[in-house]
């Protein structure tokens, strides 16, 4: 198999003329470099692009860590540093990590041996301390607010968002609100801010009022009979952690000719499609734009902090 020296003295130049041809170096002669790529098309030279990455400390590849690669909310995050990765001619690898805390360290591992230039991470299952110790090895943003020095940041402000939301209810007159949330506070940052948040709009005590571990349409079926049959409540609102939950909890209401929002108002989040063609009320938290900015927030190789704006889509 051809190497470097072997194309270096067939075409009369030096090794580190080949390297730079190989790496697209804009300082080459002309002349030097058509004999350089006549070379490598004649031998059928293919560079071994790890030990050429590993040589110029650069992969021009970004990597994305995330829970699940098949989750709305995570969906546009992911749009979001796709096309902000294209224009600027990058790779973007995602690592799911099902929230295991070794799995994603053993992604975080990947940027110590420089097998990609930085990453973005969507959502975590280790501390942020921990995850701040790998930041020596390149850029790391995380998509929550941190004062921790080493980690950049695009963010939500997520507790302010959240009691908003059940604001925005209260004002309306609903008083019995139930919510959903994902994972649950003792591991979710969110799911906490949810929880704290209800509480300091409705002052009670946020877990007779809560259902976690719900993402999807039969989650907030599910949620609503949780709440209705197995608890015997009778919610006047509901604060869904997703558009697909909110479509659930529809589903079931319109199954129980119950009005939306006339018998029960929905309040969904992160205003996905299916919200539009439900007619949806919705918190719109700019997951695309996050990701575009945590993006360029690695491209710029600054450490940087950055909160993202959210909007209400109302309906009702």
């Amino acid at each position: 198999m051809p190497n470097i020296k072997e194309i270096a003295k067939q075409a009369g130049v030096s090794v580190t003329t080949v390297s730079r041809v190989l790496n697209n170096h804009p300082y080459v002669a002309s002349d030097k470099r058509e004999r350089v790529q006549k070379v490598i098309q004649e031998l059928d030279y293919i560079p071994n692009r790890s030990a050429t990455n590993l040589a110029l400390g650069k992969t021009n590849t970004v990597g994305v860590i995330l829970p699940y690669n098949d989750h709305p909310w995570f969906d546009k995050v992911v749009n979001g540093v796709l096309d902000a990765a294209f224009r600027k001619k990058y790779s973007v690898t995602l690592f799911p990590t099902g929230y295991d805390a070794k799995t994603e360290e053993k992604y975080l591992m990947m940027l110590k041996t420089k097998q990609v230039d930085g990453l973005i991470i969507a959502s975590r299952a280790n501390t942020l301390e921990l995850i701040s110790e790998y930041a020596e090895y390149g850029p790391i943003v995380v998509s929550e607010e941190t004062s921790l020095p080493g980690l950049s940041s695009a963010y939500i402000d997520r507790s302010k968002a959240y009691q908003e939301g059940f604001r925005f209810l209260k004002e309306r007159g609903y008083h019995n609100v139930c919510f959903t949330n994902g994972r649950a506070r003792s591991i979710s940052p969110s799911t906490r801010n949810k929880m704290k948040a209800f509480e300091a709009v409705f002052g009670k005590k946020a877990k007779n009022y809560a259902l976690n571990d719900c993402y999807t349409v039969q989650d907030g079926i599910r949620a609503a009979e949780y709440f209705f049959e197995e608890k015997g409540m009778k919610p006047d609102a509901f604060y869904a952690n997703g558009d697909e939950v909110a479509a659930g909890i529809m589903v079931y209401a319109r199954q129980k000719g119950m009005r939306v929002p006339e018998d029960i108002a929905i309040l969904g989040q992160e205003n996905l499609p299916i919200g539009l063609v439900l007619e949806l009320t919705t918190l719109d938290h700019h997951l695309k734009k996050m990701g575009e900015t945590a993006f360029s927030i690695f491209y710029s190789k600054e450490i940087r902090k950055e909160r993202i704006a959210r909007l209400f889509n109302f309906l009702f």
